[in-house]
């Protein structure tokens, strides 16, 4: 499944997320995200860097690929130089394939 080839496109109120079953193929693509253990499911990374300006060059590059996807994730500077990202589909309460879409392109970062 290649996810980077793929775009975002507009998610309805409605439909539902996936369950955890459907979750897990999508996952396996994707290496570093995990799977919250609370609901709604969300996709998490933390990343490190070596100082806050590089921490905040990437934040930078995520928001760059997001507003290309028109899909948004939550982001969080922390420690001045950590980074967690938490993707899933506010409008939908889950995860939905244009969050494995939008991980997959920020691992190509």
């Amino acid at each position: 499944m290649n996810l980077t080839s793929k775009k975002c496109g507009p998610c309805a109120v409605g439909v539902p997320p996936l369950t955890k079953e459907e979750i897990s193929p999508y996952l396996k693509g994707l290496s570093d995200w995990v799977l919250s253990n609370d609901e709604p499911f969300r996709l998490v990374q933390d990343y490190s860097f070596k100082n806050f300006k590089e921490a905040i060059a990437f934040v930078n590059k995520v928001a760059t690929v997001a507003e290309e996807e028109g899909h948004h994730p939550n982001i969080l500077v922390h420690g001045w130089k950590n980074v967690r990202l938490e993707i899933y589909t506010h409008k939908i309460g889950g995860l939905h394939e244009n969050d494995f879409i939008l991980a997959a392109k920020i691992n190509g970062l």
